[in-house]
């Protein structure tokens, strides 16, 4: 026999082994809650195929703990087949860690209330659905949460000031939904753990929180909006920030003295008020995506790094603006 068979072997034998036995293991509590899920979602074949006379951790779009062999995770991400509101039993499952309910457009009605028992929950994704309603404020309460995304829905209202205290939060999705009123005064107090914030396509008014100033944000996307005001401020202290999407809002401000960080690699003011001249701090965004389309600037654009090479249509339809890539400025 073959000395390389002899040590692979007796491995796979015992992975095999491994599998099983953990497959086979399961907490009788858990199980109880699982099968009410399935039963609540009318079996839900394609996606929640589990027979009763097996171990819950090897079912299918679940996961447990490799020491409590709790189930710590439930993803039924493209699940066509599971309709009806979003269960109060999962609130049921004590060890939970995450839960991804994406892309399930049968999923409607409200966010539960029994998410907050889950003390252990580090990540929720409930996105690419038909939920709606506001975003309920007991979700700050779930201050376990890491990462928080309910991106794409239809959900309507303003922006909790409680999801402020969610203070481990490292990513918050709220984008593409029909929010609206101004971002919450809490929100100045944001975690300096949030690096990745992303509130586009709704309808948010009013200006952004002072606070942000202090935040080491990595991106910022707020695209979309009916946002005014001043928004210098963002880049000063946040010198690792690397993307920023003010795009079709209401900007309005002097641009002159704005000092952009090299950090940055996509800089998009299109479609805004914002007046004055391009800062001579933009030749340092060598691989920056650049659009500044569509406001009210004036003056030659600086020369140097690759500026220039960034095409018409990043400068294009603003008041005054001149000099490559644009027309010379002998001509205005």
């Amino acid at each position: 026999m073959n000395i390389q068979v002899l040590y692979i072997l007796p491995l796979l034998i015992f992975l095999s082994e491994f599998h099983l036995s953990h497959s086979a293991k399961c907490h009788p509590e858990d199980k109880k809650v699982l099968l009410a899920i399935k039963k609540y979602y009318n079996n839900a074949y394609e996606t929640i195929s589990w027979d009763p006379s097996t171990g819950c951790c090897g079912w299918n779009s679940v996961s447990c703990g490799e020491r409590t062999d709790r189930i710590d995770g439930i993803d039924f991400s493209y699940s066509p087949d599971i309709t009806g509101h979003i269960t109060e039993l999962f609130g049921d499952l004590p060890y939970l860690e995450s839960l991804s309910l994406h892309k399930i457009p049968g999923l409607i009605g409200t966010i539960p209330h029994s998410i907050t028992k889950l003390t252990k929950l580090k990540s929720l994704i409930i996105s690419w659905t038909n939920i709606s309603g506001p975003i309920p404020s007991y979700l700050g309460e779930v201050n376990s949460l890491t990462f928080l995304d309910l991106s794409f829905n239809n959900l309507s209202g303003s922006i909790p000031p409680s999801l402020a205290e969610l203070r481990n939060l490292e990513g918050l999705r709220l984008d593409r939904n029909k929010l609206s009123q101004s971002i919450p005064e809490s929100f100045g107090n944001l975690t300096p753990s949030l690096q990745y914030l992303y509130l586009s396509h709704n309808q948010l008014s009013g200006t952004l929180p002072k606070g942000w100033g202090d935040l080491p944000f990595l991106i910022v996307e707020l695209q979309r909006n009916k946002l005014e005001g001043d928004v210098k401020f963002l880049f000063k202290k946040n010198k690792d920030i690397q993307r920023v999407d003010f795009s079709r809002n209401q900007l309005e401000f002097d641009m002159s003295d704005a000092d952009f960080p090299e950090s940055l690699f996509n800089l998009d003011f299109n479609h805004n008020k914002i007046y004055g001249s391009l800062p001579q701090s933009l030749v340092k965004l060598d691989n920056a995506h650049l659009n500044v389309s569509y406001n009210r600037l004036c003056g030659k654009i600086p020369v140097g790094g690759r500026l220039q090479e960034r095409g018409y249509s990043a400068f294009f339809h603003n008041k005054c603006l001149c000099g490559d890539p644009l027309p010379d400025c002998s001509k205005h």
